[in-house]
């Protein structure tokens, strides 16, 4: 096929992105919708950029070295890609392109002012919008001038923050080429851009427009604070106004310049609100014609609206699909379970399975329908009971979406709605016996699924499966474990609110949980510091631990055995992932690594225990947190006793102490059953997936993550899978890191945060929940992976959310700040356990405190200083 340099904009549709770029093919299909004004214009396609990259073999060995260079290292990057820019811009343009290009300019009018705008093929795609990567040439006169901006546009594709944005997205440089896109220039009275769903809330009814006068260029550069108007159902409903000093206009000759605006001008609106209305009609229009919310660039020329630039809002938070008209609120599954990353689609599926109530997807991430509940003042006051308690910060956005009008329609009784929240609480008696018969019920199911399951292959074992998930079901929903449960946390509401109104005393049951009996989680973490004992004697183990990252991780424990001491070494930690290496980070997404499958994730936990404690520093830490619950209860009762009617208060005291003490460790034991399940459904379903590699079914095991369990389940009876489905979804999946899960999502596409609405705080201190009492003052070390924590004795661990795998870096700091979390998720109940002073659901905290930052945490009053 003959190489085409040059195409007109009308020829253009979004089948041609390879060709003409995102850009480019976007403005030709938004040249063909009905009513919609795009400046004409033509396309140098990337066969143009190919040969211009071709007449430089130099370039490609620069490519080798850019390609090698760390994201992170920006002089190198800068250095190289200005010496790539600078051979780009040196190439002449052979004469049979620069004759393609001048003929089509001569289409547009030979010295017609024109705008010269650079069109990756890697830009504005659903997933990476590549917004302000490369370049954009003004009010470009002549063919000469046109010539040398096009070559401008081609050398763009190498600035040093598209490099380094490339690198981060993991994109390769040499699959992305560069269309340049060039169109008649047009001189408009106002420009700015258009929203077509609110980019700061998400509301996908209402739109924003920002204005100013002249070119668009000074709202984009930020040299003017735009006007800004919101427009819902076809009205403005909001509008400020800005003062307008400043606007850039084009020049005769060419070029664009900065000028100063009549002061009168300066405080009139940019557009009228009926001009306002007419481009968000138009914006819905582009926006249905895409089927996605769109971030438009527009001028008003003579009194028209001209469309420059549409690309999809990549920002948004999808909302989950519903397929009717209704108003929905959804709660995030994630900010309760302590896991706000997304999950693959095998991981959402498996946990839909097995819970105990209706979720849907939306991101990556789970949500629950609350509407029913939210609906009937029966179940409402239970449920925004049990989210304030778990999650302050839900409960205000459920309240903040309540107070809206008509949002929430209002039912007289909740129907089909489940349980209310809260659960079963009848009354149980305190006998540690309980929470034995429990645990040993557990034991006794996981036992019987790993003896049915052994036998089971293709389609039997999924419908073993299915059975298995009821049965995990009738574990989890048990009565007797929902009692057992819910008495240690009524427990411990119950001493906090009484102690403070007999004692004055926030937060008394923090001290008189520690070292609380048959907790799996806080157990877990001791039993790494006995693990760290063993191997500390052999400093031959310890070295090779050091380089491990180096070993492969099956490898590893086998390589262990060979040194001295190596045996020992290997035997105790092979027992601990006997009892726990079904743990990891994020482990509702079954799809995770568990520590049985990369035993070397534990490896810097090890080797921090190794260095910062000394022999026998577990029995002694639960010794110590024992005694001083105990010396906490002796103290809070005979200062009850000296009260009025004293004795009667002790007594009261006394049974719920001996409550909490009995029950409240229980609390972490039907998740630690949970994930001892998912891994044993997890290894049955790798052997089913290797045996599909092997049939040639699939190209890899780990495919059947982007697979729902269902879809599996046909691709296992049909020996036929879709392999169009895969990749997409990994590159959905890829694309969900990026966006924040909100506490709570509304069907309009809201998410609304929610507010500590406390006053005693001192000013810019950062608030959360006081979850364990005490103050700390230590150094921030911010830590966003578990296998780069590198903590020293005294260290304050901030981070997103913990979730059990995290508590063994709980034995070796001094407080802990998280973004996500409630009084009784995880890291609070271990935070307590181990008498750390925490506080959680800090909004953005990894972003606010740097790492190595001074800071103070105070966990009974729930805030966090920076020192310094």
């Amino acid at each position: 096929m003959t190489e085409r340099y040059v195409w007109d904009l009308q020829e253009v549709d979004e089948t041609q992105v390879a060709v003409v770029g995102g850009k480019g093919a976007h403005l030709g299909v938004l040249s063909r919708i009905e009513g919609i004004r795009v400046p004409g214009g033509f396309c140098v396609t990337t066969d143009a950029f190919r040969r211009i990259m071709a007449e430089a073999p130099s370039l490609d060995d620069r490519l080798d070295q850019l390609s090698r260079l760390n994201p992170d290292d920006r002089e190198a990057i800068r250095t190289l890609s200005a010496e790539i820019r600078r051979t780009i811009e040196g190439i002449a343009v052979p004469g049979d392109l620069a004759a393609a290009i001048t003929r089509a300019l001569a289409q547009l009018g030979e010295q017609a002012a024109c705008a010269v705008r650079s069109s990756a093929t890697a830009e504005d795609l659903p997933t990476a919008s590549f917004a302000g990567q490369q370049d954009t040439y003004l009010n470009v006169v002549g063919s000469t001038a046109i010539l040398q901006h096009v070559s401008r546009c081609w050398a763009s594709l190498f600035t040093e923050r598209a490099v380094t944005y490339r690198r981060r997205n993991g994109i390769d440089h040499r699959t992305v080429h560069m269309a340049v896109v060039v169109q008649r220039m047009v001189f408009p009275h106002a420009a700015g851009i258009l929203f077509t769903a609110d980019p700061v809330t998400g509301n996908r009814k209402v739109a924003t427009v920002d204005a100013g006068f002249g070119l668009g260029e000074a709202l984009v550069s930020g040299l003017v604070n735009p006007d800004v108007f919101k427009v819902r159902h076809g009205e403005v409903v909001a509008k400020a106004i800005a003062a307008k000093q400043r606007a850039v206009h084009a020049l005769p000759t060419g070029g664009t310049q900065e000028v100063a605006i009549d002061p009168q001008r300066q405080e009139q609106p940019a557009l009228t609100d009926a001009q306002v209305v007419r481009l968000v009609r138009l914006g819905r229009r582009i926006e249905a014609h895409f089927g996605r919310p769109q971030d438009i660039e527009w001028c008003l020329v003579d009194g028209g609206f001209q469309i420059v630039q549409s690309r999809p809002i990549t920002t948004l938070f999808p909302i989950p699909e519903t397929g009717d008209q209704e108003n929905h609120v959804y709660v995030s599954v994630g900010h309760g379970q302590m896991m706000t990353d997304p999950m693959k689609p095998l991981g959402l599926s498996m946990w839909q399975l097995t819970a105990m109530v209706p979720m849907h997807t939306a991101g990556g991430r789970l949500f629950v329908d609350v509407t029913r509940r939210l609906a009937s003042p029966a179940s409402r006051a239970g449920l925004l009971d049990a989210m304030g308690r778990g999650d302050p910060l839900i409960r205000d956005a459920l309240e903040t979406v309540l107070d809206r009008d008509d949002f929430v329609p209002s039912l007289p009784d909740a129907g089909p709605g489940g349980p209310p929240a809260g659960g079963a609480s009848a009354p149980i008696e305190t006998d540690p016996a309980i929470v034995t018969e429990l645990i040993e019920r557990s034991q006794v199911s996981i036992a019987a699924l790993q003896r049915g399951i052994r036998t089971k292959t293709g389609p039997a074992l999924f419908d073993f499966l299915l059975e298995a998930f009821e049965e995990h079901k009738r574990v989890l929903s048990d009565p007797l474990s929902m009692q057992a449960i819910m008495a240690g946390m009524e427990a411990t509401w119950w001493l906090n609110d009484t102690l403070q109104e007999w004692l004055d005393e926030k937060n008394a049951a923090d001290t008189l949980t520690l070292s609380a009996p048959d907790n799996v989680t806080s157990e877990m973490g001791l039993a790494l510091l006995d693990v760290a004992d063993v191997i500390r004697p052999h400093s031959e183990v310890v070295a090779f631990l050091q380089g491990v990252e180096y070993v492969e991780d099956k490898a590893f424990l086998d390589e262990l055995a060979k040194l001295t001491g190596g045996t020992e070494a290997r035997d105790a930690i092979e027992a601990y992932l006997d009892r726990y290496g079904m743990r990891c980070v994020g482990e509702i997404d079954i799809t995770r690594p568990r520590w049985r499958e990369r035993p070397t994730t534990l490896v810097p936990v090890i080797l921090d225990n190794v260095k910062n404690f000394e022999p026998g520093a577990a029995q002694r830490r639960f010794e110590q947190g024992r005694q001083k619950a105990q010396k906490k209860e002796q103290d809070v009762l005979s200062r009850l006793r000296a009260l009025p009617d004293g004795d009667r208060k002790a007594d009261e005291a006394k049974r719920m102490i001996d409550r909490v003490r009995t029950f409240i460790g229980y609390r972490e034991y039907p998740k630690y059953g949970i994930v001892s399940r998912y891994f044993v459904y997890k290894e049955a379903l790798l052997e089913e997936a290797e045996r599909l590699v092997q049939a040639g079914v699939l190209p890899e095991k780990e495919d059947i993550f982007y697979l729902t369990f269902q879809e599996l389940h046909d691709v296992v009876r049909s020996h036929q899978v879709d392999g169009r489905l895969i990749q997409p979804r990994k590159d959905a999946f890829r694309s969900y890191h990026a966006l924040t899960p909100p506490r709570v999502l509304t069907s309009d596409g809201e998410a609304v945060t929610g507010a500590y609405r406390r006053d005693n705080v001192p000013a810019g201190a950062l608030i959360g929940l006081p979850v364990s009492a005490g103050t700390v003052e230590g150094r921030a070390r911010v830590v966003l992976d578990i296998a780069e924590a590198d903590l020293e004795a005294g260290d304050i661990l901030v981070t997103t959310f913990t979730d059990p795998s995290w508590s063994p870096l709980f034995v070796g700091i001094a407080g802990l700040v998280t973004e996500v979390g409630g009084q009784m998720t995880h890291g609070a109940v271990i935070a307590r356990e181990y008498g750390l002073p925490a506080v959680v659901g800090v909004e953005q905290a990894t972003r606010l405190i740097r790492d190595g930052q001074r800071i103070r945490v105070h966990g009974t009053d729930g805030y966090v200083e920076i020192l310094s």
